[in-house]
């Protein structure tokens, strides 16, 4: 993992891992246990924090999944394509996705689920992240279920007003388990390694998704993100006391994690 101005408590990894099924490009997703403290029930991609044994983002995004779902670690058919850009949280940890492609199908039939854990293993076509609709006819969660609660048939959107003043849209996506949303579709649907505009289904279906992304006014880069998590850094050093007012003066804004 690229060097950090933050503790590694505070740091995790989650593993987009992407396969070729039935003529599509599918994404493995979990359901969070609803006995867990934070996110119970929620759909997330393998994934936590990392680890001091971890050697980088890429170690803790394999060992999470191996622990989760039952992954066999250093599997030749597993091709690490890239690291995304990292995510900010809603609890404030920093989160680096982890891209890689799976060649043998025949994996994915050994996956289980950590007792505990995870409820549900699934998978949902990438493609259907940028076009709902293209779900149309698959075996999807019962609609008024708690696997998708909401009045609309495969997409669901809202506008939410964050502590620090961010504006934030939270998108949800009808699934065969349970909703796609917040951190897990936002990575679904982010992707800055080529420009602060592009998604990563966008780069990979060469189009845009059917319905508008950001909220009026939504941070949209990583430096409006990393300037929050500067400022945030500052006022807790000032509360501790830790903190000069020439030292603030030398910080600047924080480098991307």
């Amino acid at each position: 993992m690229p060097r950090s101005p933050y503790p590694t408590a505070r740091l995790a990894s989650v593993l987009v891992l992407l396969y070729e099924k039935e003529g599509q490009i599918r994404v493995l997703l979990t359901t969070r246990s609803k006995g867990l403290r934070s996110h119970p029930g929620q759909t997330a991609l393998p994934g936590g924090k990392h680890d001091a044994s971890d050697v980088d983002s890429i170690d803790t995004a394999f060992r999470e999944a191996n622990e989760e779902v039952g992954l066999p670690r250093n599997l030749p058919s597993i091709h690490v394509l890239c690291v995304l850009r990292p995510f900010l949280s809603q609890y404030g940890l920093i989160v680096a996705p982890v891209v890689g492609l799976l060649t043998d199908l025949a994996v994915l039939d050994t996956l289980t689920p950590c007792e505990g854990e995870v409820d549900a293993i699934f998978e949902h076509p990438l493609e259907a992240i940028l076009d709902p609709s293209l779900t149309t006819g698959m075996a999807l969660a019962e609609k008024g279920s708690e696997g998708w609660p909401y009045e609309e048939e495969l997409y669901n959107m809202c506008d939410q007003q964050w502590p620090n003043g961010m504006t934030y849209r939270m998108h949800r996506f009808r699934s065969a388990a349970s909703p796609i949303k917040g951190l897990t579709a936002d990575i679904l649907l982010l992707f800055f390694f080529v420009s602060p505009q592009t998604m990563v289904a966008e780069i990979a279906f060469d189009r845009g998704p059917v319905y508008e992304r950001w909220a009026p006014g939504q941070i949209n880069t990583f430096s409006g993100i990393a300037q929050i998590l500067s400022e945030q850094e500052v006022v807790s050093r000032r509360i501790s006391g830790t903190l000069s007012e020439s030292s603030h003066a030398s910080r600047g804004h924080l480098p991307a994690a």
